[in-house]
């Protein structure tokens, strides 16, 4: 059957398909599944769901592009790792769905959400994730005849089943996840003097910048006040702002954002929730990131890529704790901790127009400068033998790395760092792909880190290498002369060189 029969013959099923009304819905009662779908609009699936199974490996390839395109080297996943979560995970449930069998798709999308919880993917990663797959699935829906809005609408539907189960389980996983590692970083805590800190929830340092960083997250800690996280990129704000989070033994869960990879006109939808029919694609309530986090912690990065109109709501929110869903005339209490960060300086993005002008003057009175690698080169080992841990632990490489090569430390001391931590995370692990030594050494660096070190270890390793054969040369010539008793003609001879070379020989050795 050739791919347009396909097409045709899956588009059969779809006539005569009809969108339940409103009276409908009042003489059938609440829908089974999640008080969104019903045992016929599943079964209205079917078709779409036996296409997208035929044609697995087509929507994950594309997917992945998807994945690659909007989160570029920010991305979380690997594609070996995508491909083996995702492709196992859509298989499985759509083998499920297509049974009919609720109960084990729901087991198994929690099973999902649990695993990209321990992985540490952001919740926000998830959320574009799903919107991702929607739109990767939709590429092999048949084209002629076009599939009915009405069965959109469902697909859509199952969509949001299929996101209250994984924000259910990542949330539920990543607060057990939380737990653990509080007590144990608390244990581990109390027993060092401040002074003697070398880490601290996750943040890795024992400079006196550090030192005073740790102070300050763990005095914001002791609060609930809103806190603005300034530094430059790579230094590690979301860190920041998950340890002043897990200094709040009370505080659940902890949420994030990512302002400047969203677009502005969907980052209030986002953070607000929304009304079903607010817009068109709003097929049913969303709740939004502001109640996503109650009782917790909201992290919105990048906060100066909001748009001056929701900056406004945003501060509103944070005054008077209330958001309003778009397309709601209601708001809605919420108990959550705010922190922003910002790669600008705050008082230039302002004067720029970027940051408004109230929520700046709101956000000042708690800030928290995250230094950049260069201001603290003597915390660059602790962070090597961190990430050496780290990427041994995760990559599991046939041959593990056990420590660095001094020359290889060195060029990292002496390198600037433009991209701060995170730059020297992706060098290290760089180094993991690239190496098979359980060392890592000057040439498995990236070119710009080991530059200049580079070159001069070259050059010295050329000038011993020069110092020996001049050393071996004069050893020679000393012996012919020794041998002949000094007839240079002799020599000469001997040597196989010509007498005019050997004169500039004796000359340039001082025989």
């Amino acid at each position: 059957m050739s791919r347009d029969d396909t097409r045709t013959s899956h588009s059969v099923a779809f006539s005569g398909t009809n969108a339940s009304s409103t009276a409908e819905v009042a003489r059938r009662g609440r829908p089974r599944h999640f008080h969104l779908l019903w045992d016929d609009e599943l079964e209205e699936l079917r078709p779409l769901l036996s296409l997208i199974l035929e044609r697995m490996d087509e929507v994950i390839a594309y997917w992945y592009q998807l994945y690659i395109l909007y989160f570029g080297d920010q991305r979380s996943l690997t594609e070996h790792e995508f491909r083996e979560i995702f492709h196992t995970a859509l298989s499985r449930n759509t083998r499920d769905l297509l049974a009919g069998d609720m109960d084990r798709y729901t087991v198994n999308t929690i099973r999902t959400g649990e695993l990209l919880s321990d992985r540490r993917m952001p919740f926000s990663e998830v959320i574009a994730l799903l919107h991702l797959y929607e739109e990767s699935a939709i590429s092999v829906f048949p084209a002629e005849p076009a599939v009915p809005v009405e069965i959109y609408r469902t697909f859509d539907k199952l969509s949001h089943i299929r996101m209250i189960l994984l924000a259910d389980a990542y949330f539920r996983s990543e607060a057990a996840i939380a737990g653990a590692r509080i007590q144990a970083l608390e244990r581990d805590a109390a027993r060092i003097p401040v002074e003697q800190r070398q880490s601290f929830h996750g943040l890795v340092g024992s400079g006196a910048s550090m030192r005073r960083l740790y102070e300050r997250i763990e005095a914001a800690g002791g609060t609930r006040g809103t806190v603005l996280v300034v530094g430059e990129s790579g230094t590690g704000k979301e860190l920041v702002a998950h340890a002043i989070h897990d200094c709040d033994k009370e505080s659940r869960p902890f949420v994030a954002l990512n302002c400047a990879a969203i677009p502005k006109d969907l980052i209030e939808s986002e953070l607000f929730g929304y009304k079903r029919g607010a817009f068109s694609g709003a097929n049913a309530d969303y709740l939004g990131l502001f109640r996503a986090a109650n009782g917790g912690t909201l992290f919105l990065d990048e906060v100066t890529e909001m748009s001056a109109e929701t900056q406004t709501k945003f501060l509103r929110a944070i005054q008077e704790r209330l958001v309003r869903p778009v397309g709601s005339t209601q708001e809605v209490a919420v108990d959550v901790r705010l922190i922003a960060s910002t790669n600008r300086d705050p008082q230039e993005a302002m004067r720029a127009g970027q940051l408004r002008q109230d929520l700046y003057y709101r956000l000042q009175a708690s800030v928290l400068n995250v230094p950049p690698l260069r201001e603290h080169p003597e915390d660059i080992p602790a962070l090597v033998d961190h990430f050496i841990r780290l990427f041994n632990e995760k990559l599991r490489p046939q041959v593990p790395v056990r420590a660095i090569e001094e020359s290889a430390l060195q060029a990292m001391r002496a390198y600037g760092w433009p991209g701060n931590v995170r730059e020297l995370s992706n060098a290290v692990e760089g180094a993991f792909t690239f190496s098979r030594s359980p060392v890592i050494r000057l040439q498995d660096l990236p070119e710009g880190v080991a530059g200049s070190r580079a070159d001069e270890q070259a050059q010295a390793t050329a000038e011993g290498e020069m110092g020996s054969f001049a050393e071996a040369e004069r050893e020679i010539i000393m012996r012919a002369l020794e041998n002949t008793s000094g007839n240079k003609l002799a020599a000469s001879k001997l040597l196989r060189i010509s007498r005019k070379k050997l004169y500039a020989k004796i000359a340039k050795y001082g025989l």
